[in-house]
């Protein structure tokens, strides 16, 4: 019989980025070499800034960085993932049917789905997508509130030896994992309270997500076979997020630490969920020693055109480009001029560090309101540059019509789905320095709506 952990040990490097907006997150299981440079400067003798030198120092990786929320195959079948059930039972049968036909305990996989149900709240939430999406400056200050920052705060004191620690193995500051724990869970107050069992069930039956539900409670079977965690803890998100910092089954029985020598990797445990992050984040290539980002000035004349280029911080430092916050950046690590709400907003240069949080959440604004609320956790200032808070959103449907729009004019926006991703906001650049206009990609009510008829 094949090893219960078959169908989940060659992880698929590819998960839906919409999935991850309900539950994000992924970890390591050994700890990886971090090489320190005698520049560098420990965390701890730093602690109201995230950065003390970008003298780059880089944690050992894998040849692969890892994309957000790695997902397993689905289990093996001669059916297709588009393949029609009659009822919610013919599936449930089918997939116990296949399940075990893959290697998998007989007895195990009845006990985890004889009493699997079909949510229909979870299906709707599935379907379900905002008409407006959330200008940058609305998601950061959630991100970054106030009350986070306090709570945030307090929580690192109290797991303060284990974030230390992790700090100290995967070169991740303890700020980051931090303000993770608080992004995902509001700090171990709000890890949901949905049956995972039925919850992905619900999604694999629906079919739009079958390949990625099936091998989340495949994963599932293999944590409580493993012995990390009993069916009774499989409470969660609707889209599989579990635990502290919202790991999805897959990924953690990739990623998984076991934080407390207990023997045991559960995502429900604090000490193993922040070990767990900080290694995901360290194993994805985290730099020791550099921001996520640095908040710049522009120099006057600035070739806007370098919007949107990656760079050396050196080469950018030999541009004109100055810190707007008093901050020292200088180095070889690559960094993108990003300018997330245009020419009127805060410039930015985002580093690989700000990539690696993409990792665990293929989100720009996610990624942001990570680093600023770590950045303040540890005692550093917000955004010198104002937001242009007057501008508003494009409305899903406008967004599908600026994407036809773009694409009729030879400008790839990638499909018209009305998400403006990179694709379409690189598009829309295009589009700005064709018609004469300043390429900051940025969209709004106001620089998008000559293409939104």
């Amino acid at each position: 019989m094949k090893s219960k952990y078959f169908s989940v040990s060659a992880l698929a490097l590819a998960t839906s980025a919409l999935l991850l907006a309900a539950c994000s997150s992924a970890p390591t299981q050994q700890p990886i070499k971090v090489t320190q440079g005698a520049s560098v400067v420990s965390k701890e003798q730093t602690p109201t800034r995230i950065v003390t030198s970008t003298q780059s120092t880089q944690v050992a990786k894998p040849t692969q960085t890892q994309p957000a929320q790695t997902q397993a195959p689905a289990v093996q079948s001669t059916t297709s993932s588009a393949q029609f059930y009659a009822s919610f039972d013919d599936w449930k049968s089918d997939f116990i049917r296949r399940a075990i036909a893959s290697g998998y305990n007989s007895g195990a996989v009845y006990s985890l789905m004889n009493g699997a149900a079909l949510s229909q709240r979870v299906i709707d939430l599935d379907r379900s997508q905002a008409e407006f999406s959330k200008m940058p400056w609305e998601y950061v200050e959630g991100a970054a509130s106030s009350n986070r920052i306090n709570q945030g705060r307090s929580k690192l004191n109290d797991q303060r030896s284990v974030l230390v620690d992790t700090e100290n193995r995967y070169g991740v500051p303890k700020e980051i994992t931090t303000a993770i724990w608080g992004m995902e869970s509001s700090f171990g107050a709000g890890m949901g309270n949905m049956d995972l069992v039925n919850a992905l069930s619900s999604l694999a039956y629906d079919g739009r997500r079958r390949d990625f539900a099936e091998s989340q409670l495949l994963a599932m079977l293999s944590m409580i076979e493993r012995g990390d965690v009993s069916q009774s803890q499989l409470k969660g998100s609707w889209a599989g997020g579990m635990g502290h910092t919202q790991f999805i089954p897959a990924t953690w029985i990739q990623e998984g630490v076991d934080g407390n020598g207990d023997g045991r990797k559960n995502p429900w445990t604090a000490s193993d969920a922040l070990t767990s992050t900080a290694s995901y984040l360290g194993n994805a290539g985290w730099v020791r020693g550099v921001a996520p980002y640095y908040e710049v000035r522009l120099p006057q004349g600035f070739d806007y055109r370098l919007i949107g280029e990656k760079r050396s911080l050196d080469e950018w430092r030999q541009l004109g480009l100055t810190s707007a916050a008093g901050e020292y950046f200088s180095g070889t690590t690559s960094a993108e001029l990003w300018l997330p709400a245009g020419i009127s907003g805060p410039v930015l240069l985002a580093t690989q560090n700000f990539d690696v949080i993409k990792v665990y959440n293929n989100s720009s604004n996610y990624a942001l309101g990570v680093a600023l609320l770590a950045k303040r956790i540890a005692g550093g200032q917000g955004f010198v540059a104002s937001w242009p808070t007057y501008e508003s959103p494009l409305s899903r449907t406008q967004v599908q019509a600026l994407q036809r729009n773009l694409t009729a004019k030879g400008y790839n926006t990638g499909g018209v789905d009305g998400i403006a991703g990179a694709n379409t906001r690189r598009a829309f650049a295009s589009w700005q320095q064709a018609n004469g206009k300043i390429p900051d990609g940025f969209i709004s009510q106001s620089t998008a709506g000559d293409l939104i008829w």
